[in-house]
């Protein structure tokens, strides 16, 4: 089975669907992120932006509450 990516606009996605219901086309149908990924994915441009990150190896040499 093939997998076929289209981006229709509002305007295209009823007439696609439409199309592909007729000739009895199988298709899943994936809405945009949910609100609070987007949310999340804001907060943490934000803190980057203010300079609120670490670099992976600033994370991984990182103490953590009792090292010696």
């Amino acid at each position: 089975m093939e997998a076929i990516h289209v981006y229709p606009t509002k305007d295209q996605e009823e007439a696609v669907i439409a199309f592909l219901e007729a000739m009895q086309v199988q298709f899943d149908k994936h809405e945009e992120l949910p609100e609070y990924v987007l949310k999340g994915i804001e907060t943490g441009r934000e803190e980057i932006r203010e300079g609120l990150y670490m670099t992976l190896e600033e994370f991984i040499n990182r103490k953590r509450p009792g090292d010696l």
